[in-house]
């Protein structure tokens, strides 16, 4: 069976085709820049054929087309018909309360994801987009939504309420939601299966770290809280994000500033995290770079990154009753080493002895604890599109 795997958002798509009998990836690549000047497409299949094509893609349809006909080409495709294609998986950023799983998805489906689009204006019209043309283009292949949420809506309530006027939580659905959750769900699964255990009976710490930037508590397999909140926004320094701040902060700098709310909405979206804790860059290894060469700012920028990560394996261990493992992926979770020293060190009172030199490893599956440690570390790459496949061959099988 093969499936196609889309990840559409406002002016890119990201995309895998996979043979789920063997879960290989017989294609993926992205298009980038649609509807603007100079876009592309990248393509690359699993005989190692790359390709970069730059053309006018105005539309997302325009650009999933011009995919099709790479797909289907002679010289490179790997595929002889779309028919071949059983059904397409969706990434959706956000489905509330309402969507726990993955979903088949029909009008009814989309016409209520599309009624919570005010709770990720960003993604979630950019999400239907891409739905819709694949549904225009490919009418008879069953299209199957995988949602960013799902993972995070077994937390109590404890964990999600705001201390808030609960009017906003029945009236708007003001609550932590949490995000990353295809991640965090497959990094803790194989992280069971790298300790041999069933994933039930363990607490694991989950940091998915990239430029976006969350962490989990799963407990017995469940997700019982993460950093991240009703919005992105919330949680660890990321790239260009804040992360958690006073709430009070927001209306001071804007009454100083004469901002209006779509403005203050940029900085801290934008122009906040690394990048504006550091004055370099949103890119953790330009800001490296930059501290290795004397740059006070840019150093100060890393302590604070690995320090409000350091503050959450805490928090989580302390709500978990304990931890059995701490997970790193994601971009930086992944290749930053120095990063996961200075985040771990200080935190032999968990159980987490690091073996610096199993340490020295980047993006592979690796257990970088001693061999003696009570709390294992390890490095697992993420595999959202997997986890997104697998789902959408499960439903329609």
């Amino acid at each position: 069976m093969k499936i196609f795997v889309i990840n559409c958002g406002s002016s890119s798509l990201k995309y895998k085709v996979f043979e789920m009998e063997t879960e290989n990836v017989l294609a993926e690549g992205i298009i980038e820049r649609i509807g603007i000047a100079n876009s592309f497409l990248k393509y690359e299949n699993n005989k190692g054929q790359e390709l970069k094509i730059e053309a006018e893609i105005k539309t997302h349809k325009a650009g999933i087309q011009l995919l099709i006909e790479n797909l289907l080409a002679a010289e490179h495709g790997v595929l002889e018909s779309m028919d071949q294609i059983k059904a397409v998986g969706h990434r959706v950023a956000h489905g509330g309360e309402k969507f726990d799983s993955s979903i088949l998805l029909n009008e009814e489906i989309l016409a209520e994801v599309e009624a919570m689009s005010d709770l990720a204006p960003l993604h979630t019209p950019a999400n239907l987009m891409g739905i819709r043309v694949c549904q225009e283009l490919m009418p008879q292949t069953p299209q199957v939504g995988v949602f960013d949420t799902s993972f995070h809506q077994t937390m109590p309530e404890k964990a999600y309420l705001y201390a808030l006027p609960y009017e906003y939580y029945k009236k708007y659905g003001v609550r932590r939601y949490g995000f990353h959750g295809t991640s965090h769900g497959y990094v803790a699964q194989k992280a069971a299966e790298l300790l041999d255990q069933d994933l039930e009976e363990l607490k694991i710490i989950t940091c998915h770290l990239g430029n976006g930037a969350s962490m989990a508590a799963v407990k017995n397999g469940k997700s019982i809280d993460t950093s991240m909140g009703f919005t992105p926004l919330e949680g660890l320094v990321m790239g260009t994000r804040c992360g958690d701040i006073d709430p009070a902060i927001v209306p001071f700098i804007m009454e100083k500033e004469d901002l209006k709310p779509a403005e203050i909405d940029n900085i801290l979206n934008k122009k906040s995290g690394l990048a504006g804790a550091s004055g370099v860059s949103s890119d953790m290894r330009d800001i490296e770079k930059e501290a290795e060469a004397g740059n006070e700012q840019a150093e100060l920028a890393l302590e604070i990154f690995n320090y409000r990560v350091k503050k959450y394996i805490g928090a989580y261990a302390a709500v978990m009753g304990g931890v059995d493992a701490v997970v790193f992926t994601a971009g930086i979770g992944e290749n930053a080493i120095e990063t996961r020293t200075e985040i771990l060190k200080g935190l032999e009172y968990l159980g987490i002895e690091i073996d610096e030199q199993a340490n020295n490893c980047r993006g592979e599956e690796k257990i970088i604890s001693s061999a003696d440690a009570k709390t294992k570390v390890m490095v697992i790459p993420t595999n959202e599109e997997l986890v997104i496949a697998r789902d959408t061959k499960n439903i329609v099988s």
